[in-house]
């Protein structure tokens, strides 16, 4: 009997030296082969739940000639001997100076892996012990666990998207965000009208998608209550028949006053829904309940909800997510809860509408207007995108950094598009004066969805149009603020490099205004390290 596909992943890689067994410089000989504690079992349990497993690893011992290919071969069948069979080793015999695509933290061995098991990237996880095994999963769009031993920095813990304290934790957090977005009681018939709520910005609102998506599949109507501020992500999701845009005093910042008839206003209007459910989605600092007791005073039977907070009878599913996952995983896990699970062969992967007329799919145009449509076109994989706007000041890369970026891609021979919006105007002129074409304010958040499908990369700080790029698969260089955690708001399943200092003493505070003197966090990104990234993540056309 073969297990059911999971919605996560097909495949865990594993790296060998730290993670599978102990650390033998340059090892040959298979009496030295000691596996860490726990591994047989752990891996053991990844089989057991259908996942087929591979070894990705570094052996520049080859190159060096310290190691011989008859004793790496020796080496490994000591390996599986040990620990069971390995559907597929990814070898890299190279050393740094060879400047090959394979040596992590490359990502060409993970892409190698996850065609040998027939598989994406984005569909594998990776667990390693440094952060060469983190940086090659994110560039490849697969997700990643860093397991910690002695050799690791600990600007590689801060950097890294998930970490686990042994190789059995690591699999007992895989094995937990596979079961978390199945329902554990499946539904046997549809929902009916289903209300769905998300009440923030466009980029919480599209890493909602896979969660709505979920209810829409089971569900013969879904309306989506939203705030003025996501709008515009509400209408480019997939699933939703009807949107009310209302904004709700307890979620935006700066909060308005609670206003009595406003909110029996809104009552109204949700009664008038005729909902036979409903789930709220909110973010990780968020509570339901609010929203909750309104939707019992509108007379909805069925309410479901992310809440630490005791409930009363105001949840009729009262769910509760760890913190850290990432958030469309988080949404997923409420859709889960509540019951509704994505349809076979629709990825838990952020999504938009196909009738936007993305560059490459069918019967849409490859070209992407430039100069906001009145000058030449760019064709599509042809240019790089820099935006450096974002609607929280904490998370946006100083405008001095940004123009020195495009400066410095420019020079390294990148055609690069700045984008912004309305409010922006004056902030890209001065980015793309450095070597760009200024679009600010020329596009609407389609638009800019069009501008991003087309582009071969995007540098962008942790903000909406970073959810908008992983939403139309175009990889990104992430100029990170650690004010929250990048495992859980990071670009999402899509060919990423993240930049920035991890450990910066802004970490983890969700400060929107930079609580430290002069934004150290992102001043001191290097503008080489951003070329280097992009050239990691879409190396150039040939001209």
């Amino acid at each position: 009997m073969t297990s059911p596909r999971s919605p996560l992943y097909d495949a865990v890689l594993l790296d060998r030296d730290g993670t599978l067994i102990e650390d033998v410089p340059y090892n040959g000989d298979p009496e030295k082969v000691r596996p860490v504690p726990g591994a047989r079992e752990a891996l053991e349990r990844l089989r057991a739940a259908g996942l087929r497993l591979a070894v990705v690893t570094n052996q520049s011992g080859l190159a060096r000639g310290y190691v011989t290919e008859e004793q790496l071969r020796a080496v490994h069948a000591r390996v599986e001997e040990l620990l069971g069979p390995f559907d597929h080793w990814a070898v890299c015999p190279h050393d740094d100076t060879d400047g090959c695509g394979c040596r992590k933290p490359a990502p060409g061995l993970v892409h190698a892996a996850a065609r040998a098991l027939g598989t994406t990237p984005g569909r594998c996880l990776m667990v390693g012990d440094i952060g060469r095994d983190m940086t090659a999963a994110l560039a490849a769009g697969a997700t990643a666990v860093l397991v910690p031993t002695p050799v690791t920095r600990p600007e590689e813990v801060d950097e890294a998207p998930a970490v686990a304290g042994d190789l059995p934790g690591a699999v007992d957090e895989i094995l937990r965000r596979m079961r978390a977005v199945q329902p554990v009681v499946p539904r046997t018939g549809r929902a009916g009208t289903v209300l769905v709520v998300r009440s923030d910005a466009a980029g919480d609102m599209l890493v909602t998608g896979p969660g709505i998506r979920a209810v829409a599949a089971g569900a013969d109507r879904v309306v989506l209550l939203c705030g003025p501020r996501g709008r515009a992500a509400a209408e480019l999701l997939p699933g939703v028949d009807e949107i009310i845009d209302w904004p709700l005093p307890w979620i935006d910042a700066p909060a308005p006053p609670v206003d009595p008839a406003d909110i029996r206003a809104l009552t109204d209007r949700l009664a008038a829904v005729g909902a036979d459910e409903a789930v709220i989605f909110t973010s990780f600092h968020q509570s339901p309940l609010p929203l909750a007791l309104l939707l019992r005073l509108a007379g909805i039977p069925r309410i479901s909800g992310i809440s630490d907070d005791y409930p009363g009878s105001l949840l009729d599913v009262r769910h509760r997510v760890p913190v850290g996952v990432p958030e469309p995983e988080r949404a997923a896990s409420l859709a889960a809860a509540a019951g509704f699970a994505l349809p076979e062969g629709d990825e838990p992967v952020l999504r938009l509408r196909d009738d936007l007329g993305l560059p490459g799919r069918a019967g849409t145009a490859p070209r992407i207007p430039a100069d906001g449509g009145t000058g030449r076109d760019l064709p599509a994989g042809d240019y790089v995108v820099v935006h450096p706007g974002s609607s929280v000041p904490a998370r946006a890369c100083p405008a001095q950094r940004c123009t020195e970026i495009v400066a410095a891609l420019a020079a390294d021979g990148h055609r690069v598009v700045v984008t912004g919006g309305p409010d922006e105007r004056a902030l890209t002129a001065r980015v793309a004066a450095a070597g760009g074409t200024d679009l600010g304010g020329a596009h609407d958040l389609a638009g800019l969805a069009r501008i991003l499908a087309g582009a071969r990369c995007l540098v962008v700080g942790n903000t909406g149009p970073a959810h908008l790029a992983a939403a139309v698969g175009t990889p990104v260089v992430s100029l990170f603020a650690p004010t929250v955690p990048f495992g859980q708001w990071g670009p999402y399943r899509v060919p990423t490099v993240r930049l920035g200092d991890a450990g910066a003493a802004c970490r983890d505070t969700r400060a929107t205004r930079c609580p430290v003197p002069g934004h150290p966090c992102l001043t001191r990104v290097d503008p080489a390290e951003v070329v280097a990234a992009v050239r990691l993540l879409a190396p150039p056309p040939p001209r």
